[in-house]
């Protein structure tokens, strides 16, 4: 039987560059001899893509925080069950673009829902599944704003006020100040290049 896979996430605010760096950091892992899957939340499964749809659409009400929180665990117990946990066990490496950080940061911060709301679902939906490392990709929250503007799909989360923004930020840098050692910091707001040199560094202890 294959040696379990290793499981990274990428989190980070807005425009920071996760979603460009993926492919990125899939060859290099398959440069070193792994299997990549590479996936993202919400979503990843048919079931968690159509719980993302209700999640990031605009209804022309309020969406309650405590429903957003929900939502995204629901989305998450699938993909964890169906995707990611198979994956791991066939032994391959698992790239996802978001994971349990990002509902610390945006629900738990950002919502005002506080970490013990996050903390219980975390322990009902996940069964002790966590990202063995955590790339959070760091950049002033204005410059993230900016580069969202082009993007040709926008989301709620794209709208909100920069304070709501400046909260997921100091949440995730909290974070990864209490582990450093599961957590790597990626300065991303460099040119590609440099960016790139960072990830490589984030996982040279074991590449």
């Amino acid at each position: 039987m294959s040696a379990r896979g290793r499981f990274i996430a990428l989190e980070g605010v807005e425009g920071a560059g996760k979603s460009s760096q993926i492919g990125f950091l899939r060859d290099l892992i398959t440069a070193a001899g792994h299997d990549v899957t590479v996936t993202r939340e919400p979503g990843g499964t048919p079931l968690a893509e159509a719980i993302r749809g209700v999640l990031l659409a605009d209804h022309g009400e309020p969406m309650p925080p405590m429903t957003e929180l929900l939502l995204m665990f629901a989305a998450r117990a699938a993909h964890c069950r169906q995707r990611i946990e198979p994956a791991l066990t066939r032994g391959e490496w698992v790239l996802c673009d978001r994971f349990v950080d990002a509902s610390y940061a945006y629900q738990g911060a950002a919502r005002g829902l506080g970490e013990e709301a996050v903390a219980t679902l975390e322990r009902l939906a996940l069964d002790g599944l966590k990202p063995d490392r955590v790339l959070i990709f760091d950049l002033p929250v204005a410059q993230g704003l900016e580069r969202t503007r082009g993007r040709a799909e926008r989301n709620r989360f794209d709208d909100e006020a920069e304070a709501f923004h400046e909260r997921v930020r100091a949440a995730y840098l909290e974070r990864a100040a209490a582990e450093p050692d599961r957590y790597r910091v990626i300065d991303a707001s460099g040119s590609v290049d440099e960016v790139r040199a960072g990830l490589r560094d984030a996982l040279g202890d074991w590449l």
